[in-house]
């Protein structure tokens, strides 16, 4: 994958960090992102694989995910 975006890597880090998937409430409010662009930007990395839903409406982050953090 190409470099993170600035707003991928605020997410990623928070997915990280959280114990249980996060529904895009708890994603906003740990991000302070936009819900319209979280939607975009979750969508484009569960593409890329960084990202997965365990849950329905729920994400959490993959291996390549936090490898792509660290």
């Amino acid at each position: 994958m190409t470099e993170l975006t600035g707003e991928q890597k605020k997410i990623l880090e928070a997915l990280a960090g959280a114990e249980a998937p996060w529904g895009s409430k708890e994603i906003v409010a740990a991000t302070g992102l936009d819900k319209k662009l979280l939607s975009n930007k979750i969508a484009a990395m569960k593409k890329a694989g960084l990202v997965d839903s365990p849950v329905r409406c729920k994400y959490g982050v993959t291996e390549a995910g936090r490898k792509a953090i660290t």
